[in-house]
């Protein structure tokens, strides 16, 4: 059996909970070496694992000649430096999201990747839920008709992410929750709607909670140079269109995650993970709730699963590098849109 051998880059939250039972859960694969810039974070992970090596510098670790893949799990800023370093020494890349922090990085990762023939995959853990994959082949066996317009989003009521850290210095993120929420429920429509292509964005941004006092009258210290709240409209080439709002903090009455596609033989409402359907049959409208069973795994280790299935040439990615360029160009477009007050065109 071919053994996979795994160097991680970043330790911190994200990968503990979400990679590391991932790369477990893999028969061929193994994790030999664990980085981290901040020091003792990797040799605090290494140390419940016997034998691996840790380091503070990423670029001794993908020297090692016996490492086959690199995990991401760093700040969004290091990722494309990180893979487009990797996939030049010859391994294969798969990286937390967002790709990168603008189109130009996304686009030399990706170059990166069809220049050296490795595989570079970004995670899309929300394409692996027993409801998306469900109604994705609702929509490729062509029972919904033609996709023409979307509404997306995630808003929460409370729930910004590591104040004063890294998620809210627009250096380290990229932004806020547009590209820390936006990029999953975005490329969960792209991917159900057939991956158009974007060819102009409209948006609006705001930063309202950022210097909100907390429960004892104290503005929290820190960097908070990004977005609390995004919203925008989507145009693809096919000439369906795509409704988004993201928000960390806004006064609505819960938290809600919701997906929605209208077509002309059927449409469907996918919130907070519950999935119902709208069709029409002899002139008598239906609304049916599928009765599915849960996935096998869990949606993050199913999606580095396929990602090793793919190393090992046993299937096809259903994730590509040019989607995610794709995403990068759309986030990126709806910042400047905001910034210009006006469409812009991709």
């Amino acid at each position: 059996m071919t053994m996979l051998k795994v160097g991680v880059v970043g330790t911190g939250g994200i990968f503990k909970w979400a990679h590391l039972p991932g790369w477990l859960s893999v028969k061929e694969a193994e994790i030999v070496a664990f980085c981290d810039a901040f020091p003792g974070a990797a040799e605090a992970v290494a140390k419940d694992y016997p034998g691996t090596k840790a380091y503070t510098d990423y670029r001794e670790m993908i020297a090692d000649p016996s490492i086959d893949i690199i995990g991401i799990s760093t700040p969004n800023l290091f990722h494309s430096e990180i893979a487009i370093a990797a996939l030049r020494q010859g391994k294969h890349v798969f990286c937390e999201k967002p790709d990168a922090v603008n189109p130009v990085e996304a686009q030399k990762m990706a170059d990166a990747a069809r220049e050296t023939g490795k595989v570079l995959m970004t995670m899309r853990n929300n394409r692996f839920s027993s409801e998306a994959q469900f109604v994705k082949r609702l929509a490729e066996q062509g029972k919904l008709g033609d996709l023409y317009m979307g509404r997306c989003g995630w808003i929460r009521r409370r729930g910004i992410p590591g104040r004063g850290g890294w998620f809210t210095t627009k250096e380290l993120s990229g932004g806020g929750p547009l590209i820390d929420l936006g990029v999953h429920m975005i490329d969960l429509a792209m991917w159900i709607g057939g991956n158009p292509k974007p060819v102009t964005v409209s948006g609006s941004t705001y930063r309202k909670f950022a210097d909100r006092p907390d429960a004892s009258g104290n503005v929290p210290a820190g960097t908070f140079d990004v977005e609390d709240l995004a919203a925008g409209f989507i145009r693809f080439d096919n000439g369906a269109s795509l409704q988004i709002e993201f928000s960390w903090a806004s006064n609505v009455a819960a938290e809600q995650k919701f997906l929605e596609w209208r077509g002309t033989e059927g449409g469907f409402s996918l919130i907070n993970d519950k999935l119902n359907l709208f069709t029409e049959t002899d002139g008598v409208l239906l609304d049916q709730q599928p009765h599915l069973e849960t996935a096998q795994l869990p949606q993050h280790t199913a999606n580095i699963r396929h990602f090793v299935e793919v190393v090992l040439g046993r299937e096809q990615p259903i994730i590509t590098p040019d989607q995610g360029v794709d995403m990068i160009k759309i986030l990126s477009a709806i910042y400047e849109s905001a910034e210009l007050g006006r469409e812009v065109r991709l």
